[in-house]
């Protein structure tokens, strides 16, 4: 659970300029616990890497917890680490983090020991290979040997919750770099879905010579995600094979690749491979850039029961 930003609030009132937790109690409950009636947050957005400056607070170059010394890196740039990751809730939801910011456990941030406030990291859970994008705004854990602490929303998508820690690695992201990325991203999906709508051509995953399920008319229309209303979820649809080996292994090779889960739905000896679900619309292109970014340029949007 989160020691981070209360530890910092509690040790160092120059980093985070926030009151003691001692004597008078500086939180309203006294333990850390899960909110008693979340919303989904399954659909919550990975958070978008940008470039910022510093924050004000919980940057120096050096603190001190429990007798640690800690040193803030200077440069993030090629931080790459694995450990284990923890989460925090209720307790610390709206006080300050060790940046200033409100703590936000709905949204997708974290809190890191030695990495700049703010610094944009792909967590990815080693056990079950699905991966998110958070802002690091906050400091801690400083419990144990954990490496990072993850907002609820975070440990949510990465299926850690229920456990209360999970094996991670971290990776450090390139706003910059990111950036560029997907715009090329984008620019060949949308290059992809004027030739797919001209030609008619069926969902086909990479090395794949064919796909065994035949095209229809209505494919293209499902990407016109902005004309689809309601919570009703929905999937991106990946391929339609007719080897249920293939299809797993591929589900395997997608759920290492992306951030949301995968399946592959059954029907009439065809096996479609499917990310999701998802029930906000607006989720649907950045999953589908995400795809065209690891090689898949021909996904689609389906319904639950497509």
């Amino acid at each position: 659970m989160k020691i981070g930003g209360a530890l910092v609030c509690l040790l160092m009132l120059l980093v985070a300029g926030c009151a003691s937790d001692g004597g008078g109690g500086r939180y309203a409950q006294q333990n850390d616990a899960y909110p008693d009636a979340p919303p989904d947050v399954s659909d919550v957005p990975d958070a978008v890497p940008k470039d910022e400056p510093l924050a004000k607070s919980g940057n120096r170059s050096t603190y001190e917890v429990w007798g640690e010394t800690y040193h803030v890196l200077s440069d993030p740039s090629g931080y790459v680490a694995e450990g284990d990751a923890s989460w925090y809730g209720t307790k610390f939801q709206g006080y300050d983090t060790a940046s200033g910011e409100p703590y936000d456990m709905y949204k997708m941030s974290a809190a890191h020991r030695t990495l700049p406030l703010p610094t944009y990291v792909r967590v990815t859970n080693l056990d079950n290979r699905r991966s998110v994008i958070v802002r690091v705004n906050d400091r801690g854990p400083f419990h144990g040997d954990r490496l990072i602490d993850l907002s609820y929303a975070a440990a949510a998508r990465l299926d850690i919750l229920g456990h209360g820690t999970g094996h991670v690695r971290v990776e450090a992201i390139d706003p910059e770099q990111w950036a560029e990325q997907h715009k090329r991203s984008n620019a060949s999906a949308s290059q992809g879905e004027v030739a797919k709508a001209s030609s008619g051509a069926p969902v086909q995953e990479p090395g794949e010579k064919t796909v065994d399920e035949a095209p229809t008319a209505e494919a293209p229309q499902r990407d016109r995600v902005t004309e689809r209303e309601g919570d009703a979820a929905q999937y991106v649809q990946v391929a339609a094979l007719s080897s249920a080996a293939r299809a797993k292994a591929l589900e395997k090779r997608l759920q290492e690749q992306v951030s949301r889960p995968v399946r592959v739905r059954e029907e009439a000896s065809v096996y479609r491979v499917q990310v999701g679900p998802v029930r906000d619309a607006s989720h649907l292109e950045s999953i589908k850039a995400e795809l065209q970014a690891a090689g898949f340029d021909q996904s689609f949007v389906v319904s639950a029961t497509e």
